[in-house]
């Protein structure tokens, strides 16, 4: 009897993973001066080798100045995709994963609003969209010296601003391709630039880019995508959204099916092939009255592949355990009932693939998983 986790998935544009198992990105901050060191090869290699079918890289700064710097999360050593140096790089990794049988997209990265004005490695205003950083009461995530410069109003982003952003969304696509990407991978969650878009409490825009319904909210993540997809003709893009945000772990863009379906059709429509449903557990249900989980609301909206992604294979959540280690949760039969059943077409692995450069092997061979340990994170393996 065949697994449903190993059966292969057509995305788009001539592309077909030969199987149902994503890498999640994961920031790793391994990247001096934007270039991807020679180990990274190894890194994204080792995973492919074991036998994960897409691998979505690590956050990659778009060429923009203002695309990465500190955040509160991270900023330092991020990766980028322009300059010489840098794509030289990509390309090897992009061999590497090819020569072991897997397909790559990067996740091309702005954070927005949550990077602090001139900081990181070039200097340049963050935008947001309505000069808001984020609710009165943040998660105690941050610092307090972070947030005592982040907080600060700002002016709304300028329809050059925004255009810029756009463009350098759309150059960034077109340098992977270059590199030999199979895909674009973009990052629209959790509080970063095209979130704040989408989030009523940091996008209070009456223009062409804002407005009381996600559907006018979705304006500008819409306009990326239609932008990407001008730069690589019919290859797949992945979007990533979520209901949480790094400043509120408790935050909701939907509340309902329907207000979900405002945001994610015109993403649709725009030329998105692949969901991103980033959720702390991968099968929580998403709104009352239903079992289905985020990912498999977004498949059945839109008709198009979604991934669940969200504690994997481990005990404990994102939120709970990044710094942390977690045992081993007896959860991948459940993911794999999700595929079988049609809720869901992808199933992100994270954490579980730092310790387990072979996980797809072991869940195909039926061998034991260990335990995530918190020291790979820090460590690339």
């Amino acid at each position: 009897m065949s697994d449903p986790l190993f059966d292969p998935l057509a995305v788009g544009g001539g592309v077909t993973l030969p199987n149902r198992l994503v890498m999640s990105p994961m920031t790793r901050g391994f990247s001096p001066d934007g270039v991807p060191p020679e180990t990274a090869a190894d890194y994204y290699g080792r995973r492919a080798e074991g036998g994960i079918g897409l691998i979505v890289t690590e956050g990659v700064a778009v060429e923009h100045p203002a695309a990465i710097g500190n955040s509160g999360s991270g900023g330092e050593d991020i990766p980028e995709m322009f300059g010489e140096a840098a794509l030289a790089a990509w390309h090897g990794i992009v061999e590497r994963v090819h020569g072991a049988g897997s397909i790559i997209f990067p996740q091309l990265w702005h954070q927005g609003g949550l990077r602090i004005d001139d900081s990181g490695r070039y200097k340049g205003r963050s935008p947001r969209p309505s000069g808001i950083w984020g609710p009165e009461t943040p998660s105690p995530f941050f610092a307090a010296e972070y947030l005592a410069l982040a907080t600060a109003e700002t002016e709304p982003a300028s329809e050059e601003e925004i255009a810029d952003v756009i463009a350098a969304f759309a150059r960034s696509a077109a340098n992977a391709m270059a590199c030999g990407f199979d895909g674009i991978a973009i990052h629209g969650a959790h509080g970063y630039l095209l979130d704040t878009f989408f989030w009523h409490v940091t996008n209070r825009r009456d223009d062409g880019w804002g407005g009381p319904t996600l559907a006018e909210r979705a304006r500008f993540g819409a306009e990326v995508v239609r932008a990407i997809r001008r730069e690589i003709g019919d290859a797949p893009i992945m979007f990533r959204f979520s209901q949480w945000k790094l400043h509120d772990y408790g935050a909701r863009l939907a509340e309902t099916p329907e207000a979900l379906a405002a945001l994610l059709e015109p993403l649709a429509d725009a030329g998105v092939d692949i969901f991103d449903a980033s959720t702390r557990k991968f099968a929580t249900p998403a709104f009352d009255g239903s079992p289905l989980g985020l990912a498999a609301w977004a498949q059945k909206i839109t008709g198009k592949p979604a991934m669940a992604v969200g504690g994997v294979g481990l005990a404990d959540d994102l939120q709970s355990s990044l710094g942390q280690s977690s045992a081993v949760a007896d959860n991948v039969g459940q993911a794999r009932a999700m595929v079988a059943s049609g809720e869901i077409s992808l199933v992100g692995v994270g954490r579980g693939l730092l310790t387990n450069a072979d996980w797809a092997s072991r869940v195909r061979g039926g061998e034991p998983l260990r335990a995530y340990d918190a020291a790979d994170y820090r460590t690339r393996v």
